[in-house]
Parts: structure tokens; sequence; C-alpha cells
């Protein structure tokens, strides 16, 4: 019988095997950790190009200014505020639990924090990159970030103009996309490595962590699933239970699929005939928030940087709080979307305060079941939005919203 197993299902037993053979065979599993550094040596190798690309394609396929500004404007603040209330919630349950104290290991090279001002006016003249080829030589994501939305908003501006150009980024992302997916299929492969070094290096008790970590991450995707019901009430002026009840098929296939791309299609069927979005507000601020809403990954993001901080004994002070705000803000902004594809951005994120990339390995066995719930809440936060946008224009068919309540 041949028995083909899917890539998740092959980063589980990758894993289960790495910790098996760190636990019985550590002089051979400690030989493994040049494998686990050329893997994490890949993923940093195309975080940079893939920060630039990806949201210079996702701005550049909003091709109607107009439109942007009437809608977008609404869409966009909200947007942003569910991810910063996201992020925020990760790193405050982060540094309440402390998922990852009393867990030490120690780093193969001693690791340089970038320079800090300790203010904020320190990191506002220093987040324009004077030359964009440096800021991606030196990896200055949050100059990468700068430089690509002003571009991509430059691209919006000119129209027809850059066509060609809006087809090269276009081509370009694919690219990237491609690589990364070469990428990812080596994981079990990575996790297996690594798995083994980390648990011959410093015992199974490391695992025991992991189950706390766990816990902190589902808690609060919970409080910010709570956050957008009262976002419904509050903003949106309607009974966020008829949502929740209308969109539960919608979040279920989020959770089949990993892919908020690829339940697209039919949360915007299901807000249109369900809850009564108009046309116009399903089809634009729906894919937008597609695009730049991750509620679920911007609060792993936060989340995962503590807890990598408590275990590598890099201590954290304002100044890097608010930097992790807005690189987690800007990542789960450029999260590509394919499954694993957090794990990418993840690097911009940690490498903005000086937390190395070795950690990333830990988690990885793990991801892929969070990644299922993360998704989960990143298309309830886009329907959300979108809701309520369309309510603020006085567009939402409060009848159809209210309909058989009982009967879905």
């Amino acid at each position: 019988m041949n028995i083909k197993l899917k890539l998740w299902q092959k980063v589980m037993v990758g894993m289960a095997l790495g910790i098996l053979f760190g636990m019985f065979f550590k002089p051979y599993a400690l030989s493994l950790e040049p494998i686990g550094t050329i893997f994490m040596n890949m993923i940093k190798m195309v975080v940079v190009p893939l920060i630039l690309f990806s949201i210079l394609n996702g701005i550049t396929n909003i091709s109607d200014a107009n439109t942007f500004g009437r809608l977008g404007k609404r869409a966009f603040l909200l947007y942003m505020s569910t991810t910063m209330f996201a992020v925020t919630t990760g790193l405050t349950l982060a540094n309440v639990f402390q998922p990852g104290a009393g867990l030490s290991i120690a780093l193969s090279e001693q690791v340089h924090s970038p320079e800090q001002g300790h203010a904020l006016k320190h990191l506002l003249m220093n987040i324009i990159p004077s030359n964009p080829i440096k800021a991606m030589a030196e990896g200055n994501t949050l100059q990468i970030v700068v430089f690509a939305f002003f571009t991509g908003f430059a691209l919006i501006l000119i129209g027809d103009k850059g066509r060609e150009v809006k087809n090269f980024i276009s081509s370009c992302t694919h690219l990237i996309f491609k690589m990364i997916h070469l990428v990812i299929q080596l994981t079990p492969y990575g996790v297996f490595a690594i798995m083994s070094w980390v648990i011959a290096q410093y015992g199974i008790d490391i695992m025991l962590h992991l189950s706390k970590f766990i816990a902190v991450v589902v808690g609060a995707l919970f409080i910010q699933y709570i956050f957008l019901g009262v976002m419904l009430l509050v903003f949106g002026r309607v009974n966020p239970l008829p949502f929740y009840k209308k969109m539960s098929n919608t979040q279920s296939l989020a959770l089949a699929t990993s892919s908020s791309k690829a339940t697209l299609a039919t949360a915007i069927s299901e807000l249109r005939n369900k809850v009564g979005v108009s046309k116009e507000s399903a089809s634009f601020i729906l894919p937008l928030g597609a695009a730049i809403n991750m509620d679920g990954t911007a609060i792993y993001l936060g989340i995962c940087s503590i807890f990598f901080a408590q275990i590598f004994g890099i201590p954290l002070d304002f100044y890097h709080y608010v930097i992790l705000v807005m690189t987690a803000t800007i990542g789960s902004i450029g999260a590509a979307g394919f499954p694993g594809g957090s794990m990418v951005m993840m690097g911009m994120v940690l490498s903005s305060v000086g937390i190395p990339l070795e950690g990333i390995g830990i988690i990885m066995g793990i991801d892929r079941l969070l990644e299922m719930l993360r998704t989960m809440i990143n298309i309830t936060g886009d329907c959300t939005v979108t809701v309520i946008v369309d309510k603020m224009e006085g567009t939402l068919n409060e009848k159809v919203y209210y309909s058989k309540i009982t009967s879905e």
C-alpha cells in the first residue's frame, strides 16, 4: 500500500523521529547540527527578497487610487488597529506567562543587538533608507519595508505607465514564492536535524516548555477572536453572534487549508449571500485584508519573539518593544499566502531586535497545528473589518445579516 503523506504530516514525522533520535543516539544527533544550520541559512537567504516583493506585489494589486482612498482608508486603519492589538496581546501574554522562562540555550556565537536609541525619535530618524540597496545588503528590514511601501504607492499613482514594472514585480514575486516553496519542501529534514541536535544538546525538558508556549499562543488567539466580536458591536453596531454563526464554514475551511487566500472565494460568497455585505465591499476590502491583515500571524510573531528572547537570555527594553510591535505588524502584512510562510517572515521580526534565528527550529514541528488556528483568526479578522466598513458605508443589508440565525 502506497501512502503519500502531506507536508505537514512529514514535518510531524520528522519532529517525532528527531526527538527519538536525539534521545537514543546522542553522539550521532550532535553531528547533525551543520544540516540544521544549512537549512536555517536557506530560510535567511530568502527573507529580504520576500519582504520587498511580497509587499510591493500586494500594494500594486490595488490599481484604483480613488477606490483605495474612499474604502481603503477606513479598512486600512481598522486592519492596522486589529493587527497592532493582536501584537500587543501576544507580547503581553508572553511577558506575563513567560513560556521560555527556565529554558536556557547558549548561542554558538555572540549576538550583537541593533543600535539602540531608546527613543522613538531615533527610530523615526533611521526608518527612511538613504540607500535602499545598502539597506537590503545589510538586511535592515524596517528600511526595506518603507522603501517597498513608497515604491508601491508611487506605482499606483502613475497608473498604466507602470504596467511593465508591475508585471516584473509580479514575476519576481512568483519566483520568490517558488524558491520559498522549494525551501519549505525541505522542512521535514531540517526539522529532523534540528530537533535531533536540540534534544541531544539540551534534553527532553525542552518539549515541556513547548506545551506552555502552545497554551500562550492559543490563549492570545482566543482573546483576539473575542475582540473581533467587540469591534462588530462597537464600530459596526451589529450583534456579532449572527456573524460568528454564518462564518463557521469559512472558518472551517481556513482551519483545513491553513491559507487565507485559499479561503478567500468562499469568504466573499458567504459575506455577500449570508451576511449581506455589498458586492463592492466584499470584492475590494476582503482581498485587501487577505493581503495586509493577518492578526493570528501578528500574535504568533510577537509571542515567538519574547519566547526566543527568554530562552536565549536576551534582555528587551521599551525601544525593543516598539520595534517588535512595528515589525510584527509589518511582518504579518508581508506574510506569504502559503503554509509555513510566517516562519520566513519571523526572520525579519527577530533580526530587527537582535534575536538569533536559530530558535525557529525549536517550534517548527508544532507550527503547522498553530498555523491552522492562526489562519482561522486571520480570515475572521478580514471578514470582520469588511462588515464594519460596509456598515459604515450604509450598504450592509441588515435584513440578510439577521436572517435565519437559528437555521444556519
